[in-house]
């Protein structure tokens, strides 16, 4: 089955940085497109960055140029690398993997950003 498992998450005052991972099991890890989402209080999840099998990248407008998503294959691993962290990228992040006509989500990890 299918696992997706985040960590990394913490309470980080603005301008710092968090590094979160997303270790997955029970899927072929090189071949697949990792997202990372992010759902604010109040707010609607949506989709901050992603990362092909191939390596290419592509981020939310609002974290181009402070967040980098990466991928290690041989470690079934997705980062999310977040610098100048902001009071606007509070949430919960979470790992996400689609292989149609499904969709597997991690419990997701909590960054909470103090101004």
């Amino acid at each position: 089955q299918v696992q997706l498992v985040e960590s990394g998450g913490g309470l980080v005052q603005a301008g710092g940085s968090l590094r979160l991972s997303c270790a997955a099991s029970g899927i072929i890890f090189s071949i697949n497109t990792m997202n990372w989402y992010r759902q604010a209080p109040g707010k609607q999840r949506e989709l901050v960055a992603q990362i092909t099998s191939g390596g290419s990248t592509n981020y939310a407008r609002s974290v181009k140029g402070r967040f980098t998503i990466s991928r290690d294959n041989a470690k079934n691993t997705v980062y999310l690398q977040m610098n100048s962290l902001k009071p606007e990228d509070t949430g919960v992040y979470y790992c996400n993997v689609a292989m149609l006509p499904y969709e597997y989500w991690g419990q997701g990890t909590q960054v909470t950003v103090s101004s």
